[in-house]
């Protein structure tokens, strides 16, 4: 009776060893095996043509999700096609997104239009931590331009030069990345005085022909390998 409980026993171990073996094999073929590699990301970009030339935006969507998708929903729906530049600050700034600068007999409501997708204002995207918002209010960068805290619809600027002294009130969503001279070209047109000898609206129109939204694809990291 001993003999076949110790003959029992030893069955038990070898084949509880054997599992071992196999399982340890199998985890040790599943680490060393090349890991599925991760969905890449996309960048986004906006080509916006003119009737002074284009110029193209990379949004940046991580830094500001909810204004880009605002900017990028209203692009689909056709909104900034047929806007005009309302307001240019040579050596400080363009503004454009008031749906209002379509209608060429109602100039003096030019700037004081704009819409959002939800039908109403929306919040400011002040991230200290984004790497736009730490960079600041370079030449080039697009960025909200509204009446106060909190009150973002479709109207945005596009910096003609550094101004490290700028508050931070205004969400950044994009950079120019093609065509800064067009950008440049707009900032130099005449102007007619509106806010101040040096603040006014383009004396010959300039126009947003069309706002078209493309994505690029980024490369995902390389797969790692090697045992756990």
């Amino acid at each position: 009776m001993q003999r076949q409980s110790l003959f029992k026993s030893l069955i038990f171990l070898t084949t509880s060893m054997i599992t071992l073996s196999f399982t340890t094999v199998a985890e040790g073929e599943q680490g060393s095996a090349t890991r599925a590699p991760q969905k890449a990301a996309e960048k986004e970009y906006a080509t916006v043509e003119t009737t002074l030339g284009t110029f193209e935006i990379e949004l940046y969507q991580q830094d500001a999700p909810k204004t880009v998708e605002n900017f990028v929903r209203l692009t689909q729906k056709k909104f900034f096609d047929g806007i005009r530049f309302h307001r240019v600050v040579p050596g400080f700034v363009i503004q454009t997104g008031d749906d209002k600068s379509k209608n060429p007999s109602n100039v003096k409501d030019w700037g004081k239009g704009g819409q959002s997708i939800w039908g109403k204002e929306f919040e400011d995207e002040l991230n200290p931590a984004a790497v736009s918002f730490k960079e600041g209010y370079v030449k080039g960068v697009v960025a909200m331009a509204n009446r106060g805290p909190n009150t973002n619809t479709s109207q945005f600027f596009i910096m003609l030069a550094d101004n490290p002294r700028m508050p931070k009130l205004y969400t950044i969503f994009g950079k120019v990345v093609k065509g800064l001279d067009v950008v440049e070209k707009i900032g130099e047109v005449e102007i007619v005085p509106v806010n101040s000898p040096r603040d006014g609206r383009p004396k010959v129109d300039v126009l947003v022909r069309k706002v078209t939204i493309r994505q690029e694809g980024v490369a995902a990291p390389p797969a790692k390998t090697g045992t756990k």
